[in-house]
């Protein structure tokens, strides 16, 4: 989502839940050509956007395992009688493999040899032209479906990469810390093959990153999902997490 989306879908959900008269009054970023600023000013709210790949090049590479999988959940979706759960390594999908055969033997084994598993967890590297091995979990109860996910690097300092991403965007919200505004740090997550319901893998990066506290400057942190575009978006307030140790 573009930066105004996310901030106006804030300002909706902040409007329905206890500030019902919000609105935006200015977007400092489009006004201040002096020095960089914050996007927009919203009652008592001074409120800077962000989004961070929650592992290295992991846009380029869920575009590249999206080639893959393409709509096969979908496609799938009242093929088979049983909950298949696959997890590819993380950098399992590369440039010079041949994507739509991959796509092409994974769908046709789903429906022609997952039937005979049996229910537990499943490590395959012999299927034969998906060039990866691939780790599947078979259940008989939960809903019928087919879910793709890969595996996170381990060692992919996201802390690091956390602190200095919110280090630049606390800067531009102190100067409306002094005026008297709450700063808040939206923190948006579009991750779709490694997406985690509950933001907990950034909100542990966070706390690694600033184990006392909020960055300097910072009042309230709050995470913004939108993975699951177009459907919802759905927003989670940090700070209490943040503060609390």
């Amino acid at each position: 989502m573009k930066d105004y989306e996310v901030i106006d879908a804030f300002i909706e959900y902040l409007r329905e839940h206890g500030h019902p008269e919000l609105m935006i009054n200015c977007h400092p970023d489009k006004e201040n050509r002096s020095s960089p600023d914050i996007d927009a000013i919203a009652g008592p709210f001074a409120i800077e956007h962000t989004s961070i790949d929650t592992l290295p090049d992991q846009r380029r590479n869920n575009d590249w395992f999206i080639q893959v999988i393409k709509d096969l959940e979908q496609e799938l979706q009242n093929q088979i009688s049983f909950r298949l759960s696959i997890i590819f390594p993380y950098d399992a999908v590369t440039k010079g493999q041949d994507w739509m055969t991959i796509y092409g033997k994974l769908k046709n084994w789903i429906l022609e040899k997952a039937p005979y598993l049996e229910c537990g967890r499943h490590v395959l590297d012999n299927i034969p032209d998906i060039p990866f091995q691939l780790t599947m979990f078979k259940e008989h109860d939960l809903a019928p479906a087919v879910r793709f996910s890969r595996f996170p690097p381990e060692n992919d300092y996201l802390s690091d990469r956390i602190r200095k991403l919110l280090d630049r965007k606390a800067e531009k919200l102190k100067k409306h810390q002094k005026l008297g505004k709450t700063t808040v740090l939206l923190i948006e997550n579009d991750d779709i093959a490694l997406m985690d319901i509950q933001g907990r893998k950034i909100l542990n990066a966070i706390r690694e990153a600033y184990p006392f506290g909020l960055p300097i400057g910072v009042d309230k942190i709050w995470y913004v999902d939108t993975a699951e575009l177009p459907d919802k978006i759905r927003f989670q307030d940090f700070t209490p997490d943040l503060l609390i140790r």
